[in-house]
């Protein structure tokens, strides 16, 4: 009997990957493949880097997981779906979705997409599965992590849906914001300026911006007028000296800085709220003692990452506008300028495109 080897072509594709602390490259990965029938492959048309990516690279992530490809801001068009995939079809254009979440377990079912209870539930793409600065990604729940992009909105205009806006609105909306309201937004970078806009939808009485890079105040100034803007120290003193009622009504930290938390709970007036969106890199101290009779309110942790929907609804509308945040575009083969760029805030960037189709 002759017996014939059976040879199977593995199609590779270009992902940038996490290779151990400090360091990322560009490799030949096999192109991935559904694993459950509730998966999607998307065929990425463009990504783009986030904080959290440099977090890994620093080390400050303990659950990333090296050989992963990194990446969780991406939009592209389904190639691929499992057989159980029901709201999304080949040749759908669509945003992914930081958060991995079943949408049947407890926190799913209450709008805490962040805390789904599946192994991979919450933020895995990018950091404990692979992630989308690639020319292809798997992504599980499909169903859950996919939102289709509404015809008339561009990629560029949908890429920061699934992450960093849907940041800014989850942080707005928990921050409880009344129109008569004071709101201290701490940080001007990606995130804040997502917080800035959503905030803005808001009205508040007032809006003020804390940030201590000179370009980032200048594009404040630019693209939002009418809203404070000013250095830390000057914000601080405004705020518990010159607001009517001792402080800024919600204060929410989009920096993460070595001294905005203490910044945070010191701008806020007594009985207010305060929001940390921001990552931090070392623990904070809650100093209760100097707090005691200040009564805050403080609400922290990861983006429950659940009104993709009516985000594109409002961009559709004129009503958000992420497009002036990218200050830069990049092709994937020259993904290590692009994380120079953005690491080192040159340039004047903002955030980065990494671009996988030229006809977008």
């Amino acid at each position: 009997m002759v017996r014939h080897a059976i040879t199977m072509t593995v199609i590779k594709m270009k992902a940038y990957t996490y290779i151990e602390k400090g360091r990322f490259e560009l490799l030949d990965k096999p192109k991935p493949q559904l694993k459950d029938p509730k998966d999607a492959i998307v065929r990425v048309t463009m990504s783009s880097i986030c904080s959290s990516d440099l977090h890994i690279k620093h080390g400050n992530v303990p659950r990333a997981v090296p050989g992963i490809t990194l990446g969780h801001e991406m939009v592209g068009v389904v190639e691929q779906v499992g057989a159980e995939v029901k709201k999304v079809s080949v040749g759908d254009r669509v945003i992914v979705n930081v958060e991995t979440f079943c949408g049947e377990c407890f926190f799913c079912k209450n709008g805490y997409v962040n805390n789904c209870t599946d192994p991979n539930g919450g933020w895995a793409l990018g950091c404990r599965i692979d992630g989308g600065q690639a020319e292809y990604v798997r992504v599980p729940y499909a169903d859950q992590g996919l939102n289709k992009i509404p015809d008339g909105v561009k990629d560029r205009e949908a890429l920061f849906v699934g992450d960093i806006l849907a940041t800014g609105y989850w942080a707005a909306k928990i921050s409880e914001i009344k129109e008569d309201d004071t709101v201290l937004i701490i940080g001007a970078g990606p995130t804040g300026l997502c917080v800035l806009q959503s905030v803005l939808l808001k009205k508040p009485k007032m809006v003020i911006v804390s940030e201590t890079n000179g370009h980032r105040r200048a594009f404040v100034i630019l693209h939002y007028p009418g809203v404070e803007v000013a250095s830390p120290n000057i914000c601080l003193h405004y705020c518990q000296n010159a607001l009517e009622r001792g402080g800024a009504d919600v204060v929410i930290d989009c920096a993460g800085g070595e001294d905005t938390f203490e910044m945070a709970w010191k701008a806020a007036r007594p009985n207010g709220i305060v929001t940390v969106v921001a990552l931090y890199d070392k623990p904070q101290v809650l100093p209760l003692p100097d707090m005691y009779g200040k009564n805050l309110t403080f609400k922290t942790g990861g983006v429950d990452a659940s009104d993709c929907d009516e985000i594109l609804s409002l961009i559709k509308e004129g009503k958000l506008n992420t497009l002036p945040l990218i200050t830069h575009y990049f092709p994937l083969s020259r993904i290590d300028e692009a994380y120079k760029l953005f690491e080192n805030r040159e340039d004047k960037v903002i955030k980065v495109a990494i671009e996988n189709d030229t006809n977008i």
